[in-house]
């Protein structure tokens, strides 16, 4: 997996950058996620206090991941990175059912978001991986997924510990990425 073969995948025009903002509650696994992706060591992993940042140059093309801290006091400084976002990442803790009406209505705050109009957006039901997890469909249905209409998305049943479900969800990106530019 990784972020080169990803790169790969999204390069359609030289020096392209394309800038992802990776969101969700504290503890869904935004970090590990990320860390995942760029094929880092994911078993000393700490709350994001702010936020983190990985970018790979590869071929002249820029893939710039943004994972921003989920905790309560953090998330009105979500607003001060949705500019210019090419794809949202939202990231789910599918095993913490009691935080689902909260995770959705901070889901539906980015959707109305007028800088994130028309924004792709990833939903990564994370923690699959635990007995206790809620199947994606499941989710999509709590969240009415399906109600929305002014851009694509998609849910992905994702454990972020495994790698499990992540090269799919990013597969998607590229797809939705590479729409979006033509």
């Amino acid at each position: 997996m990784g972020l080169l073969s990803i790169l790969r995948k999204l390069k359609s025009t030289p020096d392209q950058e394309v800038r992802i903002l990776l969101l969700g509650l504290d503890n869904g696994g935004k970090t590990t996620l990320l860390k995942q992706l760029a094929s880092e060591d994911i078993s000393h992993i700490t709350p994001t206090q702010g936020f983190n940042i990985k970018s790979v140059q590869s071929q002249g093309f820029k893939l710039n991941v943004w994972d921003i801290g989920g905790q309560r006091k953090i998330r009105p400084y979500w607003r001060n990175y949705f500019e210019n976002t090419d794809v949202l990442i939202y990231v789910i803790d599918s095993a913490d059912r009691k935080r689902f009406e909260e995770t959705g209505q901070e889901l539906a705050e980015l959707l109305d978001e007028e800088k994130l109009n028309g924004v792709p957006v990833l939903i990564f039901a994370n923690k699959q991986d635990l007995l206790t997890a809620a199947p994606a469909s499941e989710i999509a249905e709590g969240l009415n997924l399906h109600t929305i209409r002014d851009r694509v998305w998609q849910i992905q049943s994702c454990s972020a510990l495994t790698g499990e479900g992540i090269q799919e969800g990013m597969n998607w990106v590229c797809k939705s990425v590479n729409a979006k530019k033509k």
